[in-house]
């Protein structure tokens, strides 16, 4: 039985319905389309597996606004996921192949989705601060870069030091910011494909040292 693995790789609105094609072409089998909202927009992440290998599509940062192209004339099974991501985000998908015209769900709230939490705002105020942190840190760095001197190699060692444990705090802050707007069973289906990602880099790590 292959080992299963997963990729994330970027992708844009108009290379969606390509794509899928190509994942179509390749014999991969359509997974599912995955919506979270953002404060940059809504991301998209479009699942595709073949032979143990989870192929991840992820457009980021997909205005309201935007057209995206269905893809249900290479995978009708898509059109559950687009009129749910119609109905709970507010994303309008163009040529469903079976389109319940903003009638899949019976909402009391439009696009509930898009509604932050309290504990959403928190999250992602939280980012914004370690974000901010992060910027007073690079800046306070190149400044003692400037000023050089004997200390400064040890100074610029430390400042890289705190600059990549901020990234990854801020990574890490922005992560569950995403996975809060998430439904419970996908966040924690996420959670566990990170840590299993994580765990192959850091055995990757030591059986390189």
């Amino acid at each position: 039985m292959p080992q299963f693995k997963q990729d994330f790789s970027p992708l844009s609105i108009e290379a969606i319905h390509d794509t899928a094609a190509a994942r179509k072409a390749e014999g991969f089998r359509y997974v599912q389309t995955l919506a979270v909202n953002t404060e940059d927009g809504v991301d998209l992440v479009y699942s595709f597996m073949k032979d143990g290998a989870l192929d991840n599509e992820v457009a980021s940062g997909v205005p309201r606004d935007a057209v995206i192209p269905s893809i249900t004339d290479l995978y009708l099974e898509a059109f559950v996921f687009e009129n749910e991501i119609h109905d709970l985000f507010g994303v309008h998908f163009e040529g469903i192949a079976i389109d319940f015209g903003g009638n899949f769900y019976h909402l009391a709230v439009k696009e509930p989705m898009t509604i932050i939490s309290p504990e959403q705002k928190a999250a992602r105020d939280k980012a914004r601060k370690i974000a901010a942190a992060k910027a007073a840190k690079e800046a306070k760095a190149k400044k003692a870069a400037e000023q050089g001197g004997a200390e400064a190699p040890a100074k610029a060692a430390a400042a890289e030091k705190a600059e990549a444990a901020a990234d990854a705090a801020a990574k890490e802050a922005e992560l569950e910011a995403k996975l809060a707007v998430m439904d419970p069973e996908k966040a924690a289906k996420v959670r566990a494909a990170m840590e299993a990602k994580a765990k192959k880099a850091a055995a990757a790590e030591r059986k390189g040292e």
